[in-house]
């Protein structure tokens, strides 16, 4: 099932329960799979890109809150409805200036731009920031960003009870209630046991004891957590998905990616036109599109053809095929910085090409590259934070788990970029002794 793991209460990771997946959309979903008899894996995934998951066959069912439209009916399987939640406007306290939609009207207005809030803030007339979700929202409505974010009554009353000092003015949008239902392709076959199963839910008290636990919201239990324990409590897990996840991935990427770049590389030195017109457009395509649509293809786009990547596989396959391309042009640089004079030597003492270039030229040509081989390399580390948004749950997906229940978002993305800071530091220190070690071998 895919669901976002940063809305709550509906889907998010309860620091109550050890950081575990929880949340109302969660458990419905886990009763209905025991009402079926079968297992439930949930794959967290932005809610921008939950419907091209859907399509793409990363999962079967959505279970994040999907409004039920008469546009999404006609695209998907919706499940009879298990929750009815009441739209509201939220404000500055002292911002007197918005009490219903109609004054939406060329305001600013922090939404996910796929929801159907957003759709509602664009047909009142206000300008749509987007933003990946209500945590992001209500905090750059808290500075001043923007004047108002549109959600359901029961998630802003669980934040307010989280922060019940927040100076903040709810307006309920009288004729705007919804219903939420589980999503699913097009004629799947699932809608006659989803919707067995949450009437038996429904029967037998069971969505009423979910919905007493998430959404019957009591403010006087809601307390602060301190900041310097909650980024104690996440030091560990912030670690181990920088060890199990962003490490490996920026290794194994650079591994792959400086194979291909050096086939790559001198592909474009050859003197056959078609092998060096290849490697140039290959080098073209690489840095003429964002990275980031690269990973889309590979995991969103490809299974639309048969194929289908594994997340993690689907980031490698990018982020090496990206280094692939900037790498090439930098180790096409080194070789050429060595001088023709070495080429003739190692023809004069009988070594061939391949001979000439694994003993004379590539070792000359490391001492060059070494350096702004490094700094792709570094800059990869960074770039892996890109893999959150293809479900890989890497150190900055991580941070966004913890941050988006308790918006302690300075707190915990400080020490995400604190993590990757030191993994760049001993990435640097390497660097500086690999180069000291190649100097030993420079005539002076």
């Amino acid at each position: 099932m895919g669901t976002e793991g940063v809305y709550p209460p509906y889907s998010f990771h309860d620091p109550k329960q050890g950081g575990q997946l929880a949340g109302y959309d969660v458990d419905v979903a886990r009763a209905v799979a025991e009402k079926l008899v079968v297992e439930v894996e949930f794959v967290e995934t932005p809610w921008d890109a939950m419907f091209a998951a859907l399509e793409a066959d990363r999962f079967d069912i959505v279970a994040n809150e999907v409004t039920i439209s008469e546009e999404r009916k006609q695209k998907y399987d919706l499940s009879e409805p298990y929750s009815i939640s009441q739209g509201v406007i939220v404000t500055r306290k002292d911002d007197n200036s918005i009490n219903s939609v109609t004054d939406l009207k060329g305001k600013r207005s922090a939404q996910n731009p796929t929801s159907n809030w957003a759709e509602i803030a664009r047909n009142a007339g206000a300008e749509v920031v987007s933003v990946n979700g209500f945590s992001e929202a209500i905090t750059v409505l808290n500075d001043g960003r923007v004047d108002a974010v549109i959600n359901d009554s029961i998630t802003v009353l669980a934040y307010q009870a989280e922060h019940p000092d927040a100076p903040l003015k709810v307006t309920t949008i009288p004729d705007e209630r919804g219903e939420q239902a589980f999503a699913a392709r097009k004629d799947s076959g699932l809608l006659p046991e989803l919707n067995t199963a949450l009437d038996e839910l429904r029967a037998d008290g069971t969505l009423t004891k979910i919905s007493e636990e998430y959404l019957d919201v009591d403010l006087s239990k809601a307390g602060p957590t301190s900041t310097w324990q909650l980024i104690g409590d996440n030091l560990w897990p912030l670690a181990r998905a920088a060890i199990e996840k962003t490490i490996p991935l920026t290794i194994i990427s650079f591994v792959v990616g400086l194979a291909i770049a050096l086939v790559v590389a001198l592909a474009r030195l050859s003197s056959n036109v078609a092998v060096s017109g290849l490697a140039r457009f290959y080098i073209s395509i690489i840095r003429g599109t964002p990275l980031l649509v690269q990973l889309f293809i590979v995991f969103y786009a490809l299974p639309q053809i048969g194929v289908k990547i594994d997340p993690f596989l689907a980031a490698v396959i990018a982020f090496s095929l990206n280094v692939g391309g900037y790498a090439a042009e930098i180790i096409r640089s080194a070789i050429l910085s060595i001088p023709k004079g070495q080429w003739e030597a190692a023809e004069t003492i009988g070594l061939d090409y391949v001979g000439a270039l694994r003993r004379i030229i590539l070792p000359q040509a490391t001492r060059v590259a070494v350096p702004p081989l490094s700094n792709t390399l570094i800059s990869l580390v960074k770039d892996t934070s890109l893999a959150s948004t293809i479900l890989v749950t890497e150190l900055f997906r991580t941070a966004q788990n913890v941050a988006a229940p308790t918006f302690e978002f300075f707190a915990l993305y400080g020490t995400a970029a604190l993590y990757y800071w030191i993994i760049c530091l001993v990435l640097s220190f390497a660097q500086n002794r690999y180069e000291r070690r190649l100097e030993r071998y420079v005539a002076r």
